[in-house]
């Protein structure tokens, strides 16, 4: 079973890190990580790739200054190759560009499936992977918290707010995990050392067919116009009860709306 998964690779999120003063950006000129939430659509992959005795794990990523430091802990955990899209014309690049390149360089690789997480912990717009399936044309079924494949198909347990629902889904489909659906493994030393050596293609927006006004801030259709400090959390309101506190605390509910 040939599975992509898309890997982001994000700045430190234990680092604060900095805002580009002239765009409002934060700034990602330094060594990227992968996306922890992306680390169990790897794991998810390869279980699936080793319960059906075959096939590979190419990862696809977008990065900054041929960033590859968050790729080769994922092929250092099982992956077989990466796919590698990095170009200036990127900078400033919105969701809907994201999901362009990765749609154009997932085509480069040979999918029965396409993994994703549910949403970046640095952008949670939550929808990349759908954008992504809509460009390929492919079905897509999100929350996944269980994947099994079977002849020419997907079942993935769907997270619900009750429970999940079973969706049954023809291949080649997109398929987004959330988070805890499995225990990601640690890389060996021996898969460190392996990951050094596996295949990386690098490819810029011209070699997907992608011209720079589709992407960056040319095909950016949002603009950050400013960014202030968050409000200090105010202290709250003490009631103390003399009696009448459950009236007041239910008047005060009802004032915010909450009841």
């Amino acid at each position: 079973m040939d599975i992509v998964v898309c890997v982001k690779q994000i700045p430190d999120p234990a680092d604060p890190g900095e805002l580009d003063p002239e765009t409002n950006t934060l700034k990602r000129d330094m060594k990227l990580i992968m996306d922890e939430s992306d680390s169990y659509g790897v794991e998810m992959a390869l279980q699936l790739r080793d319960a059906a005795g075959e096939g590979e794990v190419t990862l696809v990523s977008m990065a900054p200054n041929e960033e590859v430091n968050g790729l080769r802990s994922a092929l250092a955990m099982g992956a077989d190759k990466a796919i590698l899209v990095s170009d200036e014309a990127l900078a400033g690049t919105d969701a809907l560009g994201t999901a362009r390149v990765l749609a154009a360089a997932i085509g480069r690789a040979q999918a029965d499936l396409i993994l994703a997480a549910t949403e970046s912990s640095d952008g949670y717009t939550g929808t990349v992977p759908e954008q992504v399936a809509e460009l390929l044309g492919l079905p897509s079924v999100t929350f996944a918290k269980e994947i099994q494949a079977e002849s020419g198909e997907v079942v993935v347990k769907r997270q619900t707010e009750a429970g999940y629902d079973e969706v049954r889904c023809p291949l080649p489909a997109v398929v987004s995990v959330t988070a805890g659906v499995v225990e990601p493994r640690y890389p060996s030393f021996k898969g460190i050392m392996a990951a050094k050596s596996k295949p990386m293609d690098q490819v810029g927006i011209g070699d997907l067919g992608i011209s720079p006004d589709q992407v960056g801030w040319a095909g950016g259709g949002q603009e950050i116009t400013d960014v202030s400090a968050a409000p200090e959390r105010e202290a709250g309101e003490i009631i103390t009860d003399e009696g009448d506190a459950h009236e007041r605390i239910i008047a005060l509910l009802e004032e915010l709306r909450i009841v």
